[in-house]
């Protein structure tokens, strides 16, 4: 089985396991280690994944793979879960509704680039800053790392004094 068929078939039977869990399946590798492989599943959900959600999956995927033999053979593989990284690609709806307030620059269709804090999102766009984006127009996006976040200036001493 080819790769690209593998992985798609993977996506296919561990897509409702994830879901089933409340979180979303991001993406799927398998690479070689050695004589083992290696199964890295990315999982994500709306106010980010804790280690709870994490070690659910894991299990719940572990059983799903037991259950299923023919995908991952009879080799032996390793499982590894997480969340996506700071530099995740922000290529589908739900990725720029996770990253309201986060400052991001975004490849446009058209060639060319907008950067900006996204504002507000809803089933068809973006707000980035004071300018609409439609999604179809949008390439992709990657959020900038920042030391200082707008929640952090948010937050400040509210008593008026200087501490």
């Amino acid at each position: 089985m080819g790769s690209a068929t593998s992985r798609d078939h993977l996506m296919k039977l561990l897509e409702p396991v994830v879901n089933a869990e409340g979180l979303d399946l991001e993406d799927i590798t398998v690479t070689a280690a050695g004589k083992r492989k290696l199964l890295r599943v990315v999982v994500d959900k709306d106010g980010g994944v804790s280690l709870d959600d994490v070690a659910d999956v894991s299990n719940a995927v572990s059983a799903a793979l037991d259950d299923d033999d023919t995908i991952m053979g009879q080799s032996a593989y390793t499982l590894e879960v997480s969340s996506p990284g700071i530099d995740r690609p922000l290529t589908e709806p739900r990725h720029w509704r996770r990253a309201v307030k986060r400052l991001v620059k975004a490849e446009m269709r058209d060639g060319g680039a907008v950067e900006g804090r996204i504002m507000a999102v809803d089933e068809s766009g973006v707000t980035i800053d004071d300018r609409r984006f439609e999604f179809e127009d949008l390439a992709r996006g990657r959020v900038q790392v920042e030391f200082r976040r707008i929640d952090d200036a948010d937050e400040g001493n509210d008593d008026g004094e200087e501490g």
